[in-house]
């Protein structure tokens, strides 16, 4: 069984919660962040990006940074910007984008839980990664940057939560890339029975997206219960923000791939390499290509578009080698390309989906020589893996729209 509760958070004045809900951290490079909040003074991302109120060249991982985070979120509750709720609560959270919604609660997830492996995972992460988020947590005892877990559709919570967005939104804003944003607050106390014990059912959730986050806020509760022997396990630091979403509300996008060089070769050793495993077709439709299946890619090279189909005796029904980003690895970017390991590799980059395919071409034709669409993983390839205790290869999945930062915040 899951323990995923209510809690009671800290958010944004109604006024104030456009101005303030940002971006993942990890969505902006340093420069970024800092054009941002120079023009977003009430962005979160002022908080969750601290090193934006130093100079260029100060060291962003240095205690002074994480000491601004914990100054900045103290100083934006203690002048209103933020409110408490009274008592624990669980909150609905609709993200639209293009049309399409999805329709998450907003909960805490048990640090026990994803310790023994309810809450399963399927990236590995890094612990430079880690410990800026620990840091992060520490200094502001708080999570303020939610985890996106999945579950498979249980229908008295979704009717739980239909009921609830027939009511007022507690918050309805579209942001400035045009994705809306509606919450809802469930304080009726049988209805928070009834999602906490449907949870208690399952046994298997998911993490989506933010495994780096997840860790950081599960070790900074490890590091509590050590300074804490007498803890009781209800304490706020044994658990974590999260919002979760039930499989039918999700679209995972590809993750694409560019890489910098042909590896020594020329273009006809090259495509005579890759004939040995795939079948080549010169796209020339506008647009370019965008793989409609499995085991089906896109190919950007000198300015045209080739669609690839791997041979039928390379498939795999293993839940990692049979993944198409797998499929690629092991039959391209590695034996062809010498990309042996693509999480530290400089010669290959990723492309979220939610950038078209022009951005492969822009890419192919500036810094990068190649460029590879591919077909998304899928949220039962994703269960798979982690279900079988597997992890996925890096970049495996792009979910779209990204969760928001700074509309719920979880004191510990």
């Amino acid at each position: 069984m899951s323990r995923i509760l209510p809690f009671a958070a800290y958010r944004p004045e109604k006024s104030l919660v456009a101005d303030i809900a940002a971006l993942p951290y990890d969505v902006y490079k340093r420069a970024e962040a800092k054009e941002f909040v120079a023009s977003h003074p009430k962005s979160f991302l002022n908080i969750d990006r601290p090193e934006t109120q130093f100079p260029d060249d100060f060291d962003m991982y240095s205690q002074p940074v994480y000491d601004k985070a914990a100054e900045l979120l103290d100083k934006a509750i203690k002048e209103g910007d933020y409110i408490s709720d009274t008592k624990p609560c669980y909150y609905v959270y609709e993200l639209i984008m293009n049309g399409r919604s999805q329709t998450g609660i907003v909960a805490v997830s048990s640090v026990d839980d994803y310790v023994n492996g309810i809450i399963k995972k399927h990236e590995n992460t890094r612990a430079d990664k880690e410990q800026d988020r620990i840091n992060h947590i520490s200094n502001c005892n708080a999570q303020t940057g939610p985890i996106f877990l999945a579950y498979r559709d249980r229908s008295k919570i979704n009717e739980i939560v239909s009921k609830v967005k027939e009511g007022k939104p507690l918050y309805a804003f579209t942001a400035e890339d045009d994705v809306t944003h509606n919450v809802w607050i469930i304080d009726d106390a049988s209805d928070i029975e009834g999602i906490k014990a449907e949870f208690a059912l399952e046994n298997q959730i998911y993490i989506a997206d933010g495994h780096h986050r997840a860790a950081s806020a599960v070790k900074v509760g490890l590091l509590r219960r050590e300074e804490n022997p007498d803890y009781t396990g209800e304490e706020d630091f044994n658990f974590f923000l999260s919002v979760l979403f039930p499989e039918s509300e999700l679209k995972i996008l590809p993750y694409n791939r560019v890489v910098k060089d042909l590896n020594g070769n020329s273009e006809e050793e090259f495509l005579a390499k890759l004939g040995q495993s795939f079948d080549i077709e010169l796209f020339d439709m506008e647009g370019g290509y965008q793989p409609e299946a499995k085991g089906l890619f896109g190919m950007f090279l000198n300015d045209k578009w080739y669609k690839l189909t791997i041979h039928e005796e390379l498939k795999s029904d293993d839940a990692v080698d049979g993944l198409d980003v797998s499929l690629l690895q092991d039959n391209v970017l590695g034996p062809i390309l010498g990309i042996e390991d693509p999480r530290v590799d400089k010669r290959i980059d990723f492309v979220g989906g939610i950038r078209g395919l022009g951005e492969l071409e822009r890419r192919a034709n500036s810094d990068m020589k190649i460029a590879f669409s591919m077909y998304p993983t899928s949220i039962d390839e994703l269960f798979n893996v982690a279900d079988a205790g597997l992890l996925m290869p890096p970049k495996s999945t792009w979910f779209e729209p990204k969760l928001r930062s700074g509309i719920f915040i979880h004191k510990i």
